[in-house]
Parts: structure tokens; sequence; C-alpha cells
């Protein structure tokens, strides 16, 4: 017997889940806003006379992290092509810079070779690839902090690379990555081909932009999407199911609703959440970033040389309290001249005339507290026909989002498509 089913979000855990569900299900997904794809957020830039799609949340991803994403690209015939990956730190305005994507990005200050604490940053951050790995089979869970001090990481390396570098992948101020518990950061690293100088992973970004593969969930999907519907109330009936409220008032019965939308913004909507819930989705924070799509260079490293896809800006009074990073989109993208950027929290004043975009992402943040109630999913999972999905279930990026989807539709016997 089919059931009605609401989704609620349209970002990549909605999108899969109303795609998987709606071929057994009546599947109605709701989006507060008037497009969907959630992070997946392409633009089209017209610079000389050109139009430039250009990604301003999912950018990247790769076949050995991202499984299920790329099963689900393969099997929607999504066109991808290769991407670079790399990093780069500009401290303190300009004054230490350097780019781990070739011998001349890591010596774009040529001072740096001649720099004893350079040369310490450099060991240091050697010593951590090869040190940190121990920590996962050790009792306890202390901090990144806490780790780093206990291999004898020197500040160096702690604030102009470990720090800078979780800030940018987490979009967090560094002084909460410090807070993030080390066995996680070192279990995502190693994960990802990052605690080496040699094996990483080719990555990818999709053709066109991300909202190439949005079309194509949409079209396959038999799932009805209702645009500019917020939902503001999910009321259990008391006949069993719910009542889906949107912001016009209507209210529309279901068997079972999907919560794909952030934690925070889930516990919200629920008329009457159980203990249960209430303990589990309040643990999760989330964090207000600033996403700007621009043409000013100022926001890069000063050296040329030094310049690398993702660059992290750090420095003075605000170290620790703030993220700031530029995306090189045509880096990332592969996009002609002239060069383009995103940037997250801006670091400096942009002038409007340089401005194309401006939006705000919400990001999971990896507290202790979340990590510790990732585990406690399972408790609410399901119960009274309510499921629960999105990137903060896992690591916060877009695999999480599609895992977290998958589990719902596995857990309701549905079958993968491309399995």
């Amino acid at each position: 017997m089919r059931r009605r089913i609401a989704v609620v979000g349209s970002g990549i855990s909605g999108l899969a889940c109303a795609y998987l569900l709606a071929e057994d299900d009546d599947v109605v997904l709701f989006e507060r806003d008037a497009r969907i794809g959630g992070h997946a957020r392409t633009l089209d830039a017209e610079l000389d006379g050109a139009t430039r799609p250009v990604d301003t949340g999912f950018i990247v991803f790769n076949s050995v992290n991202y499984p299920l994403l790329t099963n689900l690209f393969r099997h929607l015939d999504v066109a991808t092509e290769t991407s670079d990956m790399s990093f780069a730190v500009s401290y303190d305005d300009g004054k230490l810079e350097f780019s781990g994507s070739s011998l001349k990005g890591l010596f774009a200050q040529p001072s740096n070779i001649v720099s004893p604490k350079y040369w310490r940053m450099l060991r240091d951050i050697l010593a951590v690839f090869r040190g940190a790995p121990r920590i996962l089979d050790a009792p306890g869970d202390p901090s990144l902090g806490e780790m780093l001090d206990s291999l004898g990481t020197g500040a160096w390396a702690r604030d102009r690379f470990f720090l800078p570098m979780g800030a940018a992948i987490w979009s967090t101020p560094p002084g909460q990555i410090r807070a993030m518990p080390a066995k996680s950061f070192v279990r995502f690293f190693q994960n990802h081909g990052l605690l080496s100088v040699s094996g990483h992973h080719q990555w990818r970004t999709v053709t066109r932009g991300s909202r190439s593969y949005v079309a194509r969930i949409a079209a396959a999907s038999k799932a009805r999407v209702r645009l500019a519907a917020p939902v503001t109330r999910i009321v259990e009936a008391a006949g069993g199911g719910f009542e889906v409220v949107t912001a016009d008032l209507a209210r529309e019965a279901f068997d079972e609703v999907v919560l794909a939308c952030h934690a925070d913004t889930a516990l919200a909507l629920l008329a009457a959440p159980t203990p249960d819930e209430r303990d589990v989705l309040g643990a999760f924070s989330f964090r207000d970033n600033e996403v700007v799509l621009h043409l000013d260079a100022a926001l890069m490293p000063r050296r040329r040389n030094a310049w690398a896809s993702w660059c992290y800006a750090a420095g003075g009074a605000e170290t620790n309290q703030r993220m700031s990073v530029t995306y090189w989109m045509n880096a990332l993208q592969n996009l002609p001249a002239p060069d383009i950027f995103v940037s997250v929290n801006p670091h400096r004043h942009i002038a409007e005339k340089l401005v194309i975009d401006r939006h705000t992402f919400r990001h999971p943040v990896m507290s202790p507290d979340a990590i510790a109630a990732q585990r406690r999913i399972p408790d609410i999972q399901g119960k009274r026909g309510l499921w629960f999905c999105g990137a903060w279930q896992r690591w916060g990026f877009h695999e999480d989002g599609l895992w977290s989807a998958v589990r719902v539709a596995e857990a309701k016997g549905r079958r993968l498509p491309w399995a």
C-alpha cells in the first residue's frame, strides 16, 4: 500500500530521499525557497561577454570519500571533470604566506627559506602526520588542541596550518576547531588522504556547475515539488500520521514525514517533540557564514606563487574567533580568465562594483556534543513515522547528506537504483 510521505527540505538529503522513496510511495517535497538544491547553488557570472556557471556552495568531490555521490552521478549520467585541490595560508595580512601546491608555493615567500620558525613548522607538520593516527587506538578522546600539545606541536604549525585547514574544511573559527574531538579530526584527515604529503585523492567537479546534477535528479524523481512553500509546523494527528502546516496556513495530512533540514530547524518545526528528539536534535548547533562571489584578487595571497584553490586568511586579534577562506574558482571549476572568487566570511572589504552575489549558508559545528549526539540518532529515527536526515548527521558534507538519505531509504526497505 502506497503511503503519503512529506519530505521537508530540498538539499542533497531531501532531493535524494524524495527520489528514493517516490518509487513506492506518494511523496511531496516541500522547499521554502523558490529553487531546489540547498548548498548546490550555481550562479551565472557574465564576464567579458561570456557566461560562466560558478558554484557558491557544493563544489568538489572525489570517488574515494564520496562513493554514494559518485554512484548517484554515474546513475544519473551527470558529467564531471577533474578539479585542482590545493591549500594556502596568508597569515597576518601577508606577513607569512605559503601554499602546499608545489615547492614554488611552499617557498613563495623567499625569506621562509632561511626562517628557523618556518622550518620548525614544516617539521612539526610532518611529525603530526606520523604521530596523529596513533591516537585512534588510544583511550579517551582529547581535543585537537590537546593532541597537538601532546605531540609537541609548535604554535606555528598549530595556528598557521592545522587550525586554519580545519577551519577552512568545516567553515568554523579556529578556536572551535581547536576544541574539536581529536579522533574525529584525525579520522577525517586520514580517510581523505590529508595526513601525508603525497597520495592525495583526485578531486572532481560537476561540469557546468552543481545545478546540473540537481536538474538531473529532479527530472528523474517521481516526487511532487512545492516551491516557495515554507513549512512552519509538524503536528501529530490524533488518528495517526501528521499534518504539515505551511506559511499560508494550509494543512496537509501525511502518513510519515522526513525532515531533511538542519537539526535545530527540525526541532523547531515539531509541535510536540519527544524527550529523545529534544535531547538529540538540541545537541547540534549551526553557524551562519557569509558567502560572496566576487572579482577582488585582494582576498587572495599577495604573492601569486602562493595562490591555491583554497586560500585561508588569518591573523591579528581575531585569529581564533573568525575564519575567512577564499576559493579560486578558476582552479576549482576549470574556468577561463578573468579570475573569479568565492569568499566565505571575507576578511577585508570588497568594493560593491566587484561583488556579483552575496549569500548566507549555515554549516554544522563539529562540537563534542554534536559528535556524541550523532551516535544517538538511531534513538529517534523512524519513531512514530518521523525521519531525520542531513549532512549534520556525519561530517557535514554533500556525501554525508546523501548518506543520511540513503540510510532512511534503506531503513524503509528501499533498494538503491544504482546497486
